[in-house]
């Protein structure tokens, strides 16, 4: 890779002809899609991935909170209100490769700059038997940006409130045939203190964070219309949560090589691998906030993800065909010390497995004059196997050595849809499907702490399966606006969940003593969840204006028995009925931008049996840009504006925990 990259930086510039892309995405015909463009990724008030999502309503972390304060294990990614769990059950893809973490299906946003990125896609509606299993409630594909020649050299750096700074830079090397595009990108702060005034002690401080991605990315012409493309990228994450003892750090580095026939048959071929490690530690908190206590050194959690995909795109007349196959492997464990005494960890714990999936999958998109219908399926062959729980003292006797039983098992995946256009402004679509997800290794192995509130594992965990359907219209307007609006409905069976056993004071199974005010729980496959809503969005431009407008309301219920009989009609945790997002730009001569996005989310609650409430929350966010030459712009952006409490975290005994407050950032990019 040295050699090819030096052999670039001595070719003068050129017109790019190989593009970078994969090929055009499966399954569009009766999809509820929304695109955010490189644009609007670089004009984000905090630069970040996870905020850019929440342009669309209907996409939510499990947490309100980002990915400079949030717990990394709390970055989940969903859409449709088939939340309540930590793990992501949209399926989110960088170049076509599964972002989830191999061990615990959490997103690493920080590993993500929104420079590197080209075009985010967001697919509403899960049952995807291109993509396979995970893609429950959605998709999110994220497409590396294709540089121009113009854009060789690329830039920006920003200093914000709480001692903060962004720093981002990018090159790109290229000849007609090949290009090379080499970027990073780095982030700290001071943070802020996350637990509210009114409920803060001694012990409460600010949390800082200490951030760094980079990526290297390779694109070849390798003869008869077939592009090679490599991509390797690292990244370094670091976080504090606010009190003693609760730092958590992740690293990982990832790489994989796509090889694209655009000839007469198209054709791609993918492979990849992910090596993650992540460390945490946790404490216990007394009432009066005055001591934490280390209660857990979670100091190594490594785990790898091997995939391939392969696939091949005849036509057979005017219908477009798609067969190909794919498989993930994961591997992964967790290694713990805990139950500290005077300070030192007396016990050792060791919990991990490994889970594969393979896949067979067909799609058909058939054209009939103004109409058309596509039917896709797959099935998957899982397996669990080699699972391990390990409990053992310090320089003493083994306690727990339990090998569980090993499983596999066929899921299936399918999606029958169809859209017509009725007239030029108007086309109706409609979908039904079917979809599936994997216990992670995490959810089967690994039990954890947050605040007083402990969750035990359970390896007998059996897969989510999801099915759905809906219907809706696109409304194309003058000057470009469209109106796109959706009713669906959908039903995740086994829905995998923490659920409440007991109140403590008192000693569970695994996770051992829980202290008065916290809650014991388990995770465990739910009856089922029951999402229903309705999504519009709005989008146009009127002269040097531009809007966006995305609103969705759900109304998602948690059908439970035996011992989920008391979540029967509740909600599910971390779930708002409704969601808004509006922004407002203006574009002037010479690239001078402003624009202003105002985001809403109703109450949600923050446990299963939703006795404790999160209140709404409604902030304003905001962008300016004006040239200061040629090639450097000024860039102004605010986080929070008007400084809004929002609620992100309500702990047993009442203590609230907030998002990010007001921060505001100045700074210089190269345009």
């Amino acid at each position: 890779m040295l050699s090819l990259i030096l052999g670039l930086a001595a070719v003068e510039p050129e017109p790019i002809i190989v593009t970078g892309r994969g090929l055009a995405a499966g399954e569009t015909a009766g999809a509820a899609v929304v695109v955010i463009d490189q644009d609007r990724l670089r004009q984000s008030a905090s630069g970040r991935l996870e905020d850019v999502l929440r342009d669309v309503a209907g996409v939510q972390s499990f947490r309100r909170s980002d990915s400079r304060s949030s717990h990394a294990t709390n970055q989940s990614i969903t859409l449709r209100g088939l939340g309540g769990n930590a793990s992501s059950r949209a399926l989110l893809l960088l170049d076509g490769v599964p972002q989830g973490d191999p061990f615990g299906g959490w997103i690493t946003f920080p590993a993500y700059s929104t420079d590197r990125i080209g075009e985010v896609r967001i697919r509403r509606g899960g049952g995807s038997a291109y993509f396979g299993p995970g893609a429950l409630a959605g998709t999110v594909e994220l497409e590396s940006a294709v540089p121009s020649a113009d854009d060789a050299v690329r830039g920006a750096l920003t200093v914000g409130s709480r001692d903060s700074l962004d720093a981002r830079a990018g090159l790109l090397l290229s000849s007609r045939s090949r290009f090379a595009t080499v970027s990073g990108a780095f982030a700290r702060g001071d943070g802020f203190i996350p637990i509210v005034a009114e409920d803060r002690g001694p012990i409460d401080r600010r949390a800082p964070y200490r951030q760094a991605s980079g990526a290297v990315r390779v694109v070849q012409d390798v003869g008869a219309a077939t592009e090679a493309q490599l991509n390797l990228g690292a990244f370094s994450d670091r976080r504090d949560r606010g009190v003693p003892f609760t730092t958590n750090r992740g690293r990982g580095i990832d790489t994989s090589l796509r090889l694209v026939g655009k000839g007469r048959i198209r054709w791609s071929a993918l492979g990849y691998a992910q090596f993650r490690n992540f460390a945490s530690d946790f404490s216990s908190i007394n009432a009066t906030r005055t001591t934490s206590t280390q209660t857990l050194d979670q100091y190594s959690v490594p785990s790898r993800g091997y995939g391939f995909r392969g696939e091949i795109l005849p036509r057979v007349g005017s219908a477009e065909l798609r067969v190909g196959i794919d498989g993930r492997l994961v591997r992964g464990e967790t290694k713990e010390l805990y139950q500290f005494v005077a300070g030192a960890p007396t016990r050792r714990r060791v919990a991990g497995g490994r889970s594969d999936t393979f896949g067979l999958f067909a799609a058909a998109t058939v054209p009939a004059g103004s109409a058309i219908l596509s039917v896709s399926g797959r099935a998957d062959r899982w397996s669990i196997t080699d699972g391990r729980f390990l409990q053992q003292t310090l320089n003493g006797p083994t306690l727990t050595d339990t090998a569980f039983a090993d499983r596999n098992g066929w899921q299936g995946s399918g999606r029958v849809a169809g859209e017509v256009r009725v007239a030029p402004p108007l086309k109706l679509r409609a979908a039904a499907y079917r979809g599936w997800r994997l216990p992670t290794l995490n959810e089967l192995y690994r039990p954890f702490r947050a605040g007083a509130d402990a969750t035990g594992p359970n390896p007998g965990l059996e897969p989510e399966t999801m099915v759905g359907g809906e219907i809706g219209g696109d409304f194309g307007f003058p000057r470009g606006w469209k109106l796109s609006l959706t009713a669906y409905t959908a039903r995740l069976d086994g829905a995998i969940a923490n659920v409440s056993q007991s109140s403590g004071p008192g000693t569970f199974p695994i996770v051992g003593f829980v202290a008065a005010g916290g809650t014991y729980r388990q995770r465990q496959n739910l009856d089922a969840i029951r999402s229903r809503g309705l999504e519009a969005d709005l989008g146009g431009a009127l002269g040097p204006l531009d809007a966006r407008l995305s609103w969705s309301l759900v109304d998602a219920r948690v059908e439970g028995s035996g011992a989920a009989a008391s979540l029967d009609g509740k909600r599910p945790a971390q779930t708002p009925a409704t969601q808004a997002s509006a922004t407002l730009g203006w574009s002037g001569a010479d690239d001078w931008r402003l624009s202003g996005t105002v985001r809403a989310l109703s109450g949600q609650y923050e446990d299963d049996l939703n006795l404790r409430r999160l209140k709404p929350a409604v902030t304003l966010d905001g962008y300016a840009s004006a040239p200061l030459g040629s090639r450097i712009a000024l860039e102004v952006r605010a986080e929070n504006l008007f400084n809004r409490t929002v609620e992100a975290a309500v702990s047993g005994d009442g203590v609230i925990e907030r998002a990010l407050p007001r921060t505001l950032w100045i700074g210089l990019r190269l345009r």
